[in-house]
């Protein structure tokens, strides 16, 4: 693919990417060359994305016993083209396969156990679903897509006609049937008689390509030629990258509040919290911006598989009761044309938001990055399609049909189980290192996506390097940055959920007759004015949270202080009742405030051995024994800090608010 339309740039239709120095360095193989195609295809987000498409290639190979038998390698179910290796291309014996064709019936659970049992390793990945259709089909390697060009021009009430004045007697044209086995029996029975010489492909109405070949290079290049006609007919027609609205959108912080609002209300009608990230792109404002946005999305899908993912309509945003209708409708819908199927949430997955973009809503990042990309190609090649002649989706039934298939279903159930605060957003502050580092770190492994600020300049690094966990240097005495911080994590994100309020820093020991000024302004400042000025600004948030809530990070300090340690000890006792008064304001809005007061914890980087050494000589301890000089004679650990402020932000602290937790091994001066 060339430079992106959604730019607004110059376009230039697709491209071949085979080059044949790195298809001969794969392999000369037909398994490795089937890799190298399959590969260049998934790479191209306008032919497949997320798992979509499928390819094959036929080979004899011998099975256990050393006898020669034919396979289809076909694509696993579900496998990324993109990034597929050997293992995800199971081998079926092609004999079964083209039996299967023949049935006159064939339930899914029959296909799928057929599959599974004519695979030559039992443990590899399902077959994909088409894998029938790849089988009847007579070449050697076939390659299927879902491009928007061929979509778009498919997808229109004269589509068929359109296909037929594109490419003529090179395509056999399928009427749209159910993916599977009603569509290998479709396939099968159109092609019979075809003329191999002239055929270059497939085109099934509202789902997709097929190409074939007698090469991996053959059966690639015609899918790149079908594809980049299919281009230059819209382009002809008016559908080039000129009918792809643009605009320009930044969100402010009352919209930022709005999408807090709207987060919550998907998350309540899901039953689950989820993330909402926002695409203001020029392209998704500009669609956004279209009067005719809401009618042209709500069509349907681009493809029928999309709706496994999208639902077969996004919510259109901007009046009151917006979520709630949309839910409504949905169970409606199912009610009226169930056949059988199980109910699913009623919850939208992706929303437009007028003259802001679109918002794909779901509890994990990577699952909302997939909505992401489906929609920004879907708002591009309806306008392309509704430009060019008409933009016609699938009938209600058919989505609803596909979206219920448990073959397709099956794919998403098998997602690893949700983790306790998976779709929940925090933020940890002094997160950099010792027990800010370690509660970032559990609040993530919980499922959390966790942003930590902190003073230190490795703090990126340091937190970086994993999906849903980062870091940002931030003075959290400056606070117009810190604001801005707060408010990049909810356009990031879409809300906010968990504050863990744990900067600090301890200053100079000193009697009260001897404190210096400068050693108390600093104290008061760090240890108590930015925690409520974080607060402060994590409020409006908060507020629009699910179960929201903050916990504090105090001292032993606050019940048994002791002397010379005036300024700190005083901070953090402020700090305390900032909590106290905080619970008082906020439990109406049902967010949550607790403070935890940690001691003796040496696993940090304030603790050198050196420093540990001294401390426990004062006492005249080995530091074995001043590390355990608490009542429960146990070490405590930066952990063990973190998992009780990962357990009072989680459900399990949900009825509890002003609330003060000790982590210091039982302490006879607290107690």
């Amino acid at each position: 693919m060339g430079t992106d339309r959604c730019l607004g740039l110059t376009f230039i239709f697709m491209q071949s990417l085979w080059n044949s120095d790195e298809a001969a360095a794969c392999g000369t193989d037909l398994l490795s060359q089937r890799i190298f195609s399959s590969r260049l295809l998934g790479r191209d987000p306008a032919l497949v994305l997320h798992g979509g498409g499928n390819t094959s290639v036929k080979a004899v190979v011998r099975d256990f016993f050393g006898d020669e038998v034919e396979v289809l390698y076909v694509k696993g179910s579900g496998g990324n083209l993109a990034t597929l290796g050997a293992e995800g291309f199971p081998a079926v014996k092609l004999e079964v396969l083209r039996r299967l064709a023949e049935l006159s019936r064939l339930t899914d659970a029959e296909m799928v156990r057929e599959q599974r049992a004519a695979m030559l390793d039992p443990s590899g990945p399902n077959p994909s679903i088409e894998a029938v259709v790849h089988a009847v089909l007579p070449h050697r390697f076939v390659d299927h897509t879902h491009a928007d060009a061929v979509i778009a021009l498919s997808n229109q009430p004269q589509g068929a006609a359109l296909v037929r004045e594109t490419w003529g007697d090179r395509v056999i044209v399928v009427p749209y049937v159910m993916p599977g086995f009603f569509l290998a029996k479709a396939v099968r029975e159109l092609i019979q008689g075809a003329d191999w010489s002239r055929v270059e492909g497939l085109i099934l109405m509202h789902h997709g390509v097929f190409t074939f070949g007698d090469s991996a290079e053959q059966s690639y290049a015609r899918m790149i030629r079908l594809v980049s006609e299919a281009e230059e007919a819209l382009e002809r027609r008016g559908g080039g990258a000129g009918a792809v609205a643009q605009a320009a959108a930044e969100l402010d912080p009352g919209d930022l509040r709005q999408l807090a609002a709207i987060r919550r209300a998907v998350s309540r009608v899901r039953g689950q919290a989820v993330l909402a990230v926002t695409d203001s792109s020029l392209a998704a404002a500009g669609f956004a911006s279209r009067a005719d946005a809401g009618d042209l999305a709500c069509r349907g899908t681009l493809t029928p598989d999309h709706s496994i993912r999208m639902k077969r309509a996004p919510v259109v945003l901007g009046k009151d009761g917006a979520i709630a209708a949309f839910a409504a409708d949905y169970v409606e819908s199912h009610a009226r044309l169930q056949t059988g199927q199980p109910s699913l949430d009623a919850a939208p997955r992706w929303g437009i938001w007028p003259g802001k973009g679109t918002i794909a809503f779901d509890s994990t990042l990577g699952g909302v990055g997939i909505i992401g990309d489906i929609a920004r190609h879907t708002v591009r090649t309806i306008q392309q399609a509704e430009a060019a002649g008409g933009w016609s989706a699938l009938p209600e039934r058919d989505l609803f049909e596909i979206e219920h298939w448990d073959l397709e279903q099956a794919k998403l159930r098998a997602a690893p189980s949700p983790k306790p605060l998976q779709g929940k957003v925090a933020i940890v502050s002094g997160a950099a290192a010792g027990i800010g580092r370690a509660i970032a770190e559990e609040l993530h492994a919980l499922g959390a996506v966790v942003t930590g600020f902190d003073l230190n300049p490795e703090t990126p690094t340091r937190l970086g390097g994993r999906p849903g966990l980062s870091g940002e240097v931030l003075n959290l005495t400056n606070y117009p940055a810190v604001q801005e911080a707060v408010e990049g994590v909810v356009r990031r994100f879409g809300g906010l959920d968990i504050l863990v309020s744990n900067a600090g820093i301890f200053t100079a020991g000193a009697n009260f007759e001897d404190m210096d000024a400068a050693n108390w302004a600093k104290s008061l400042e760090v240890n108590l004015t930015s925690h409520m000025k974080l607060l402060q600004f994590c409020v409006p948030y908060l507020k629009k949270g699910i179960d929201p809530a903050a916990v504090f990070v105090g001292s032993r300090n606050v019940a048994a202080p002791g002397a010379g340690a005036g300024s700190y000890s005083c901070a953090k006792a402020a700090v305390t009742q900032l909590v106290r008064v905080a619970a008082l304001e906020l439990a109406p809005e049902g967010v949550r405030v607790n403070i935890i007061h940690p001691d003796a914890v040496f696993d940090t980087e304030l603790w050198t051995p050196e420093a540990l050494a001294r401390s426990a000589e004062r006492y005249h301890m080995t530091v074995e024994q001043y590390k355990t000089r608490n009542l429960l004679k146990t070490e405590i650990r930066s952990r063990d800090v973190a998992a009780m402020v990962a357990a009072m932000a989680s459900p399990l602290f949900g009825k509890t608010t002003g609330a003060q937790i000790p982590v210091d091994g039982g302490n006879d001066r607290v107690i």
